[in-house]
């Protein structure tokens, strides 16, 4: 019974935490398109100088920054959860608010690795779409047609809150009920990044190939003679 208080308790934190972590991160944390750019440019030597650029770049060099860039938000946070973790749930806890919005921030880059940029409201939607299969949630087409994107994200946010509060319960709640410590805090966090970016790059990968091959066939129309169109 006391466990079982326990954990009601740790996935009702845990939803709040996560729930306003993504609620910033959708009103403050923005990777910019253009500075991102030039990072592929220099810093990662794809030959593009707008997004539109990468449907015509070897798709293995794209896997290898889409590899970096999740293996460097789980660098950024193991290390955050590593130092919160260490005065157990009291900050543990808060700690996912943070790595909510580091979640976030990587999701996004993964967006604009796949030349994904999130300006207009469908573009944030379809963002936010991507967030919400990253978290194992699926959001029906449906719900967004029927939405205005400001109703629409919190919307999410929430689904996707209470979809990774059942996952720390189901996965981590008795190591962080008995021993919370920062090994718990760096694991949990190294987890989130990871799972939840493999599976936001599987999304954004399918969606960039479906647009390759569209544009590929655009160019080849506008080719052909004019009698043979």
């Amino acid at each position: 019974m006391a466990e079982s208080i326990q954990k009601n308790w740790l996935r009702v934190q845990v939803e709040r935490a996560v729930k306003g972590g993504l609620t910033q991160a959708y009103e403050t944390v923005k990777v910019d398109p253009e500075k991102f750019v030039t990072q592929l440019r220099v810093a990662y030597g794809v030959p593009v100088v707008t997004l539109r650029g990468l449907y015509s770049v070897d798709i293995r060099q794209i896997e290898d920054v889409a590899d970096s860039v999740i293996r460097s938000g789980m660098r950024v946070a193991a290390v955050e959860g590593a130092g919160l973790g260490l005065g157990g749930v009291v900050t543990l806890i808060p700690d996912l608010s943070i790595l909510a919005g580091i979640t976030m921030r990587t999701i996004q880059k993964l967006s604009l690795v796949y030349g994904f940029e999130y300006n207009t409201d469908d573009e944030i939607a379809e963002l936010w779409i991507a967030a919400a299969t990253a978290a194992g949630v699926d959001i029906s087409r449906e719900l967004l047609e029927k939405e205005v994107v400001s109703r629409f994200v919190p919307k999410v946010i929430q689904k996707i809150a209470v979809q990774a509060s059942k996952e720390v319960v189901e996965k981590w709640a008795r190591r962080i009920i008995s021993l919370a410590s920062s090994l718990i805090g760096a694991g949990l966090n190294y987890y989130f990044v990871r799972a939840w970016g493999e599976r936001a790059r599987e999304h954004f990968r399918e969606k960039h190939l479906q647009r390759r091959e569209r544009i590929r066939a655009e160019e080849a129309a506008t080719l052909l003679p004019e009698g043979a169109k």
